[in-house]
């Protein structure tokens, strides 16, 4: 079986030492004692580690997760099962490389200034404008022509990281069977120590449904969701989901009938998202944002009628989308985490009587206000290079701290 071998140099490792061999070549019980220790550490410990030393580590732990992830998602091994490398669980491994992670500085970072001109366009004005005239008002349409799009637009890196050309599969099937569960994180939390004890039993697990992914379509006359893989869960004395790699592929199919792909936590699946909304963040004076991402076929919908309880900015990335958005009918905003059983939340199963219909195109940006009832569906259009889908991803910005 091949695994990696990690040879030591001078006075520490070196990351061009570390080459594959043989699994008789690597100490399996130095790989052990490395994961014990990394994980053992207190913040004062970790930081005390040499910086080129976390960092080798890090790379050859990465390099063993791209030996074992595959697995996860064929057999769904088991949170608690013992690999066939060592004695370590797949939450030690994840855990280790979880912390080695924070160490290290996110190599993508984009000025404030940037990011007011590729979301809110030129002049300089123009953000002041927005939070003066739009901000929690009314909703906003950017459009692409009064954005400053350039070779430096915030979007261009993540776009360039999809295939254009074959943008479902790409996304589906090898997004998908890379990625791992995101378990959410309290804006509040202060102690990251704390959040991976209580949370290691699901760390570096493949992802689960609802969580980390949603696969639905609206009726439109009803105004329900159907979503795909909730009647295994009414079957099963399972509380959740969690996806294997025939489900991926499921997806496809379920793509090809009309169900919209919600992806959830994508600022934690890709640095050039991450750049985004931690300069979102700043710019709002907000703890974070957190970015979903939506592939929706042609003719179809994804997401009932309904609002949220956040401010967000619909990025339209490819293709068009037809928007439908009216007023709340409670001068009260919603809050955070507020039920949707209240007076306003009855209210987005009727059609309203008066509405804005916004078609967004392919670099238009569209703001809609906290409370804003909002439903969006693909047309029969067939746009040019995008078979009538439509890609966008929301940024959404929390505008008020939790309860307690």
């Amino acid at each position: 079986m091949d695994s990696v071998a990690l040879f030591p140099v001078d006075n520490g490792f070196n990351r061009s030492h570390i080459t594959a061999g043989k699994e008789h070549e690597l100490p399996l019980s130095l790989l052990d004692a490395v994961i014990v220790l990394v994980n053992s550490c207190n913040v004062k410990q970790s930081e005390r580690v040499p910086s080129d030393l976390s960092e080798s580590f890090l790379f050859l732990l990465k390099e063993l997760w791209t030996k074992l992830h595959p697995r996860m998602y064929n057999s769904l091994v088991c949170s608690q099962q013992k690999d066939l490398l060592s004695n370590m669980t797949v939450n030690d491994l994840a855990e280790s490389i979880f912390r080695l992670s924070t160490r290290v500085k996110c190599a993508t970072f984009l000025p404030i200034d940037q990011i007011k001109r590729s979301i809110f366009g030129l002049p300089q004005s123009s953000f002041k404008d927005f939070i003066a005239g739009y901000w929690e008002v009314s909703p906003f349409l950017i459009s692409k022509t009064t954005r400053a799009l350039d070779e430096e637009d915030i979007f261009n890196s993540f776009l360039n990281s999809i295939n254009p050309k074959d943008v479902v599969h790409h996304l589906l099937s090898s997004v998908l069977h890379c990625a791992v569960s995101c378990p959410p994180i309290a804006s509040d939390e202060l102690d990251i120590l704390n959040f991976l004890k209580n949370e290691r039993d699901s760390l570096g697990m493949p992802i689960i449904y609802q969580q980390d992914i949603r696969v639905l379509k609206a009726e439109r006359l009803s105004n329900t969701e159907k979503h795909l893989f909730l009647e295994s869960l009414s079957s099963c004395t399972e509380s959740h989901h969690v996806f294997s790699f025939d489900d991926v592929f499921t997806c496809e199919e379920a793509y090809k009938d009309g169900y919209t792909v919600a992806m959830r936590g994508i600022e934690f699946r890709f640095k050039s998202i991450a750049a985004i909304t931690e300069g979102l963040a700043s710019l709002f004076g907000q703890p974070s944002v957190g970015a979903n991402l939506y592939l929706t076929p042609r003719n179809s919908q994804g997401l009932a009628r309904h609002y949220d309880d956040h401010c967000v900015l619909v990025c339209q990335l490819m293709g068009t989308k037809q928007w439908t958005i009216s007023s709340p009918r409670n001068k009260l905003l919603p809050r955070l985490y507020e039920p949707l059983d209240g007076s306003q939340g009855s209210n987005v199963h009727t059609v309203p009587n008066e509405c804005t219909q916004i078609l967004l195109k392919e670099g238009d940006i569209l703001y809609i206000p906290r409370g804003y009832i909002h439903e969006a569906h693909t047309t029969n259009d067939v746009q040019k290079d995008s078979a009538g889908l439509s890609l966008h991803l929301t940024l959404a910005i929390e505008v008020e701290a939790p309860f307690e």
